[in-house]
């Protein structure tokens, strides 16, 4: 019995520890957004995406993600709220002046396991100059084995006010009060993959 028991314990040990390709995800852009919004004349939200970016995370454990790595690239220009006159004014010098600051960049400084699919993810987020620390609480919505490689969906979440950024913008109401909120909530829904070029080669023989 105890001999059963012993083996069933390396059995799960050993099967948790390849839940997942140790190696360098990409995101999958055809399935993933980056998404924020903002109240607008404190009465309604204003949502709005980054039409291009890309996420990579360096994994360095097999047994799940505390630890890892996360660099994202977002480009400014690609912007979109579904309102062309909006997005000419987001990519002015009043927001986030796309051509000056062409990149929105996250670099992680701690990838931290706060439950069975929970972590927080702490690091530098740079908009136009200025670099701030922020904690992303993130989830990791389930994995699947798909199209040659394993595939895992994450769900991070952050708010930030963006005066500290300098994201300027600030005309305010005649009652008072901001047209645009300085506190902006960013979401990010990604599927991840590791390039074939990336993944893990079985051993030969």
């Amino acid at each position: 019995m105890k001999s059963a028991t012993a083996l069933l314990l390396v059995a799960l040990i050993i099967g948790s520890s390849s839940l997942f390709a140790q190696g360098t995800w990409k995101n999958d852009k055809a399935h993933s957004q980056v998404k924020f919004s903002v109240t607008h004349m404190l009465i309604s939200e204003v949502t709005g995406s980054f039409k291009d970016f890309d996420v990579t995370v360096a994994q360095p454990s097999a047994a799940d993600f505390s630890g890892s790595s996360v660099t994202a690239v977002i480009k400014t220009g690609s912007i979109s709220t579904d309102n062309d006159r909006r997005d000419t004014h987001l990519k002015s010098d009043d927001f986030f002046n796309a051509e000056k600051y062409p990149e929105i960049r996250f670099v992680s400084t701690s990838f931290e396991k706060t439950g069975t699919d929970t972590y927080k993810i702490t690091g530098n987020l740079t908009i136009r100059d200025t670099t701030k620390q922020v904690v992303l609480d993130a989830k990791m919505l389930g994995s699947v084995d798909a199209f040659g490689g394993k595939r895992v969906g994450f769900k991070a979440t952050t708010s930030i006010n963006r005066f500290d950024y300098n994201v300027k913008w600030d005309r305010t109401l005649d009652q008072g009060g901001l047209i645009v909120s300085k506190d902006v909530d960013i979401t990010l829904l990604l599927e991840l993959f590791i390039p074939p070029k990336d993944a893990p080669q079985k051993p030969k023989g």
